[in-house]
Parts: structure tokens; C-alpha cells; sequence
């Protein structure tokens, strides 16, 4: 069963999300939040596997509230999946560096949304090529970022740093194995190695790690 975190700060939009995954098999909702600060107290009470966080909430928004639970280790299983009902703008990078495993609108299909939560209970992240790409240029349009000395890739080796560039030029896995002529499953592979090594939660982690340690040059966006 996967339990399910609702934070938004409309009443309305909370038990339609509520009905929705409490009457779809292998879900329930375990609690709602209307702020950040009660999501936060939410997740620590109640230990969600996700959390699904409204962008603009009062009181703490969703994305101070998704660092502050993304940085707890006692609620370290908790993923986040951001929802707006705006399209994918400048709130994307900084939901995804705060620790968010996914970013979606509101208007979502009802099954779609439900596979997103199955996938980011499951350890997967919901950040699809395009999106990455879009994270990219978000991220080329900001002023000089300062990045993170390299030391923060020692341990890496030289075929993770090119399944590492590749992740964060928003290549599927697919395209990285056609790319680097390598097994789906070896990519795989290497992709866990680096989720370990760099403590990224999921595959959006990795594409910040890849742009803020200048592996992946803002160039190539």
C-alpha cells in the first residue's frame, strides 16, 4: 500500500486528490497539509512514502518545505512530487534542488498521476528528456551559479562520468546505451553507482549534480 501525503492550500483540491488516491487499489492517504510548516509536521508524523506538495502554499511554500523534508534523515523514504497549475517555468530547478523526485501540473489525467506516484514510491524520479531539457535551460538563464569544486565527483569513474554527462544532457537510458554501446542493463548499473557515490535520490538529483560540478558544460543546453 502506498501512502500518500496531501498538501495544497485549497480545500477543494485536496479532497478531489484525497478521493482519487484513496479510491484507486494500493493507495491511501494518510494526511493532508494546507501550508508548508503543517506539510513538514505532516511528513514527520505520519511518514508518507509520497508527498504530493503544492508549489505556492502560505506560511512556508512547498519548495522550502520540500528542502526541509528532503533534509531530514529520519524521513529520508519520503519522496516529493510537486504540482502546479502552472506550466514548467522557473519553479522546476528549484523544486528539483531542493530534493523533489518529480514535478507535474494539476490538470494531470487522473491515471497518469497515479503512475507518477507508483513510480516515485518505486525510486524512480518523473523527469522525462524534455523536461530535463527544459531544467537545462533554466538553469543556462540563471546569473554566474557557483559551482561546487570538483572533489565532489572523486570516487567516480571515468565510464560513470560519461553515463553521468549523458544523464544530464537528458538523455533516456535508451539513448545512453545506444550512445556509449553498452547494455541497457550496465547502464543501469552504472546510473545506481552514481546515485550512491554523489547521494543523489533519484535521476533529477543527478542532473543538478552534473550541471552545478561543471561536468556538463551550460553550452550544451
Amino acid at each position: 500500500m502506498i501512502r500518500v501525503l496531501v498538501a495544497d492550500d485549497q480545500a477543494l483540491l485536496r479532497g478531489s486528490f484525497r478521493v482519487l488516491v484513496d479510491t484507486a487499489p494500493g493507495f491511501t492517504v494518510v494526511g493532508e497539509a494546507s501550508t508548508g510548516a503543517e506539510a513538514v509536521a505532516a511528513v514527520e508524523r505520519d511518514r508518507p512514502d509520497v508527498v504530493l506538495m503544492d508549489v505556492r502554499m502560505p506560511d512556508m511554500d512547498g519548495i522550502e518545505a520540500t528542502r526541509r523534508i528532503c533534509a531530514a534523515p529520519d524521513v529520508s523514504g519520503t519522496r516529493i512530487l510537486m504540482l502546479t497549475m502552472f506550466d514548467l517555468d522557473s519553479y522546476v530547478y528549484a523544486a528539483l534542488r531542493a530534493g523533489a523526485s518529480g514535478f507535474l501540473l494539476k490538470d494531470t489525467p487522473p491515471q497518469e498521476l497515479l503512475a507518477a506516484i507508483r513510480a516515485i514510491a518505486g525510486g524512480d524520479s518523473l523527469l522525462s528528456p524534455s523536461i530535463t531539457r527544459r531544467l537545462i535551460a533554466e538553469f543556462v538563464t540563471r546569473p554566474a551559479v557557483p559551482r561546487p569544486a570538483t572533489r565532489e565527483l572523486e570516487g567516480v569513474t571515468a565510464r560513470e562520468r560519461e553515463v553521468l554527462t549523458l544523464v544530464g544532457k537528458g538523455l533516456s537510458n535508451t539513448e545512453i546505451t545506444e550512445r556509449l554501446r553498452i547494455s541497457p542493463a550496465t547502464v543501469r548499473t552504472h546510473i545506481g553507482h552514481l546515485r550512491e557515490k554523489l547521494r543523489a535520490r533519484d535521476r533529477a538529483q543527478l542532473v543538478i549534480v552534473a550541471y552545478e560540478s561543471g561536468l556538463v558544460a551550460v553550452s550544451s543546453g
